[in-house]
């Protein structure tokens, strides 16, 4: 909780900073970087937007949900994932519902 605020305080600041902790290096810190150049509030709407599916997607995984769908204009697979599967270790499989063969 407390990281979650201090992270849409950086965010406040700095868009693309608050991206890079959640994202990585990658497609959406180039995207929030030409938005924030290009404006200051489409870099806060995108870094914003990027933070919500990140944290809805990690709640969702503590509540054993895995959404099969990308979420639209997120390129990370960290985001996609809600932090899980990063780096060497696989996404969790969504386990079959019961009764399924």
């Amino acid at each position: 909780m407390i990281s979650a605020i201090l992270l849409v305080i950086i965010t406040v600041f700095l868009p693309p900073v608050g991206v890079a902790i959640v994202a990585g290096c990658g497609a959406d810190l180039l995207i929030n970087i030409c938005l924030t150049i290009l404006g200051f509030l489409p870099g806060h709407i995108h870094a914003f937007y990027v933070e919500y599916i990140y944290y809805s997607r990690q709640e969702q995984a503590r509540e054993g949900i895995y959404e099969n769908r990308r979420a639209p204009g997120v390129f990370s697979d960290r985001v996609q994932t809600g932090g899980r599967g990063y780096g060497t270790m696989p996404p969790p499989q969504q386990a079959p519902p019961p009764g399924y063969h």
